[in-house]
């Protein structure tokens, strides 16, 4: 018992358990990183994504094969290769075939896959699934040994360790995903312009990333929208790491008395009935004014979010709200993080563009010597045959004369100068192949194959070659699966302002003595002849009266203030458009007055007259005394050219 107790306090060793625990961390995190979370930068697929592609693969669930139950393709995948969870395995399924994720999806999916509203698709069971044309092209060449596979978990089946991919994944479909200590959220591209960008550095090794931009526009995402500002998008090919800014696509539809808001594109990975509800909860909580009715008229053509406005609402200031509050504006933080010779790295965007040339590069000439070893196994056989046929009587005596098989073959090897190949040959060979149109088809194949074998060397020999079947393949590729962009991209974020969607037009300005504000087109005034009867301005309570009626443009800006010595800023274009006989709107719901502020004058102000006025205080943030005579003294200048009476000031 003491020499047992002795022999196991000899096996002890002492460890550091910081070290240990450090240790442990590390090899996990890794873990995480390589074998789960982040995608390969050759063909851009993480391993649970290659897993389930091959396995569709073995299953020859193709294109134009039947569709196969979703289950089937989930349980073949983990069973031999993803030992996790059918869940996690069924998401990534579902995912790659949803089209509002993926922009070019490479799963073809039958029954409910989920939907852009935030719906869950349908069980396992019920959904199937098949490989899109452009997965084909992914795996196209997997059989010819043109990548390495590894041991699976259980070391009774082998899988890739990357996929072929004649196309470049990694940038097409993009790729998100969270591992320990780092992110990678990569957007998709337009296939065209990606080849296209392929092209030119395949051509020139130095392009720089200007003469890449010219081609590769930006990202291309799935659901369309709009790209605000090229800025994001140049740091993020330049640097890996950068935002881009996405805006809802919309358009204005003109109703009687009113205007209706159509959303026609939306945001990548914005939920639609979420954003629907967040409009409708600012609406309820007054935090954006103007809309009378947000619905969802969305059906198999295409989202259609309709927002009606009310009577007196401007469309582009409740636009601008809407996008300033809502999802309908979002960031799309870029970092292109990917694993490359089982590292984690961030790339920019020619390194991507280079990586997957240089894959391309190792799949053809894998491929090549691949074809080139079976055409020579090939031609070796057609040789011995041709020999045989050549001294056809000779061969038919030795073979009859011979005690056996094996006699036979020692004999065919001796005599001819035949290999055991060749010989097993002729004498696996028929006799119809001694016919005269049998010996001229073996004549052909044979100078076919060493056409071909020619052929396969010379790209092996020639980088010039190589690089041409590498751009023939990528232009077969952009010609075969050409789609237009769908998301476009407005070049200067910065430089947009409300102001320049509307036009600057004379505007006549009332407010009355209860407070109401309306502006009307002041070319609804124009002049009567004799004997006209006049024209009703506005309708007002019995205790309401017109107390301010002047002329402003509509880029101009109106100042009220008012008894507690406050200022506040409005642009005329902001004050609700009506009828000459329209009421409007009350100023309290344009400026945020205090309770029981009163307004006490009201200042219309041009822009060069502001700006003159910012030149003349040290703090441009602030209004001073002497800034606000300065404005107050040349505004009544204006507003007295404008209306041609000293009736607007107080």
């Amino acid at each position: 018992m003491e020499e047992n107790l002795l022999n196991q306090n000899q096996d002890i060793q002492a460890v550091d358990i910081e070290e240990s625990i450090k240790t442990s961390y590390l090899d996990y995190s890794m873990s995480v990183i390589v074998g789960r979370a982040l995608p390969d930068v050759r063909d851009g697929l993480k391993p649970v994504h290659r897993r389930i592609l091959y396995a569709m693969n073995n299953l020859g669930v193709g294109s134009r094969s039947p569709y196969m139950k979703s289950a089937r393709i989930v349980g073949e995948t983990m069973g031999k290769y993803h030992p996790h969870g059918n869940l996690a395995i069924y998401d990534a399924l579902v995912r790659m075939a949803q089209k509002f994720s993926m922009r070019y999806p490479t799963v073809d999916g039958q029954g409910n896959f989920g939907s852009i509203d935030g719906d869950g698709a349908a069980a396992e069971r019920y959904t199937e699934a098949r490989m899109t044309n452009l997965t084909e092209e992914i795996l196209r060449d997997i059989e010819k040994d043109t990548v390495d596979f590894i041991p699976n978990y259980d070391d009774r089946e082998t899988e890739p360790d990357v996929l072929p991919s004649r196309v470049p994944n990694l940038l097409l479909n993009g790729s998100s995903g969270i591992a320990v200590g780092m992110a990678t959220n990569i957007p998709p591209h337009s296939l065209d312009e990606l080849i296209d960008g392929l092209l030119l550095v395949l051509e020139n090794k130095n392009a720089t990333l200007e003469e890449v931009m010219q081609y590769i526009k930006g990202p291309d995402f799935p659901t369309g929208g709009i790209i605000f500002g090229k800025k994001g998008i140049i740091e993020a090919y330049r640097t890996g790491r950068g935002r881009v800014k996405l805006r809802a696509k919309t358009h204005i539809e003109k109703k009687p008395n009113k205007d209706v808001i159509v959303v026609d594109e939306l945001p990548y990975q914005t939920n639609k009935a979420r954003l629907i509800e967040q409009i409708a909860e600012l609406v309820k909580e007054k935090q954006i004014e103007g809309i009378s009715e947000v619905r969802d008229e969305s059906d198999k053509d295409g989202i259609r979010v309709v927002i009606e406005l009310k009577r007196d609402a401007m469309s582009d200031i409740v636009l601008n709200n809407l996008f300033k509050s809502t999802t309908m504006e979002s960031t799309f933080g870029v970092i292109m993080l990917a694993i490359n010779n089982k590292e984690p790295k961030v790339f920019n965007l020619i390194e991507l563009l280079k990586l997957f040339l240089n894959h391309r590069k190792t799949v053809i000439i894998r491929r090549t010597i691949f074809d080139l070893e079976k055409a020579r196994a090939r031609a070796h056989i057609l040789e011995g045959l041709k020999i045989a046929l050549d001294n056809i009587d000779e061969v038919i005596e030795l073979i009859k004369n011979s005690a056996d098989t094996p006699s036979a073959r020692e004999g065919l090897v001796a005599k001819f100068g035949l290999s055991e190949l060749q010989a097993n040959a002729i004498l696996d060979m028929r006799l119809s192949k001694l016919t005269g149109l049998e010996r001229e088809k073996l004549e052909a194949e044979l100078a076919e194959l060493m056409a071909e074998i020619a052929r396969l060397d010379e790209i092996l020999k020639s980088e010039t070659l190589l690089e041409k079947l590498i751009k023939d393949e990528l232009l077969e590729i952009k010609n075969k699966f050409k789609v237009p962009r769908i998301t476009e991209i407005v070049d200067d974020y910065d430089d947009i302002d409300i102001e320049d969607l509307i036009p600057n037009e004379n505007m006549v300005v009332t407010i009355t003595h209860r407070g109401y504000i309306k502006r009307v087109p002041s070319k609804q005034y124009e002049k009567q002849k004799r004997g006209g009867k006049g024209k009703v301005a506005v309708t007002t309570y019995d205790d309401d009266f017109i107390e301010s009626f002047f002329t402003s443009n509509t880029h101009d800006t109106l100042m009220f203030v008012t008894d507690r010595g406050q200022l506040y800023w409005l642009k005329v274009y902001k004050i609700p458009e009506g009828s000459r006989t329209a009421k409007g709107k009350a100023v309290v719901n344009l400026i945020q007055l205090q309770p029981d502020e009163k307004i006490k004058a009201i200042i219309p102000t041009t822009a060069a007259t502001l700006i003159a006025a910012n030149q003349n205080s040290n703090s441009p943030n602030a209004l001073t005394p002497t800034r606000l005579t300065a404005v107050m003294t040349s505004s009544t200048a204006a507003a007295d050219a404008h209306a041609g009476t000293e009736g607007n000031q107080y």
